[in-house]
């Protein structure tokens, strides 16, 4: 008899069957688009009944929401494992790398957290703040550089929105397909990088 996705991860714990109607839901969005994301599609897909997803996630939006919050905790984790060495700047560019390294590893969360990929999914606060905290990361970080002498002449916040822009805009183009990955490494790198040099100090920008 073979036995289930479901019926596997029943064994390990609620969590596991949550990971396996996550990672189904996953894959039906990168193979077949939203519009693939029905509680009984995913449900034939992990072999378990409708009502376990009904009881776990409320149904689609909560596994909408599933998605986008997994993601998001993902994407965090990501960037706390940078290590804490070196000045701010060097702290700052190991945060930009791994923003890439996540969004080429997991394009399919890249595109719900970012992209608007799920078709109707509201965020609803909760949502909105693990999207944020993800954002006062990357403000952190920005501060740090302030505070060293590293950066100067604008706000965090200022600063941390172009960065994130040109972040977003380089690894948009490059998950959707338009550039190698070699070529878009070495382009993203030189986006960012000038996108700091006007807030460096006057005797870095000619270095």
């Amino acid at each position: 008899m073979t036995v289930t996705a479901y019926q596997q991860a029943q064994q390990e714990g609620q969590s596991v069957v949550r990971a396996v109607i996550l990672d189904a839901a996953k894959r039906l969005l990168i193979g077949e688009g939203p519009a693939a994301l029905t509680v009984r599609r995913i449900s034939g897909e992990v072999g378990c009944s409708t009502k376990v997803i009904y009881t776990l996630f409320g149904g689609k939006d909560g596994l909408c929401q599933a998605l986008w919050l997994e993601g998001f905790a993902q994407f965090e984790r990501r960037l706390r494992e940078v290590a804490p060495t070196g000045d701010g700047l060097a702290r700052l560019a190991a945060g930009v790398d791994a923003y890439r390294e996540y969004a080429l590893e997991e394009p399919a969360y890249y595109r719900v957290m970012f992209q608007g990929a799920l078709s109707g999914y509201v965020p609803d606060e909760t949502a909105r703040d693990a999207a944020r905290r993800s954002f006062r990361m990357l403000v952190s970080g920005v501060q740090r550089c302030l505070d060293e002498g590293l950066l100067r002449g604008g706000a965090a916040v200022e600063i941390a929105d172009m960065l994130w822009m040109a972040m977003h805009g380089a690894v948009s183009l490059e998950i959707s397909g338009f550039f190698d990955q070699a070529e878009a490494g070495r382009r993203y790198r030189s986006l960012w990088t000038s996108v700091l040099h006007p807030f460096l100090p006057p005797d870095e920008r000619t270095a």
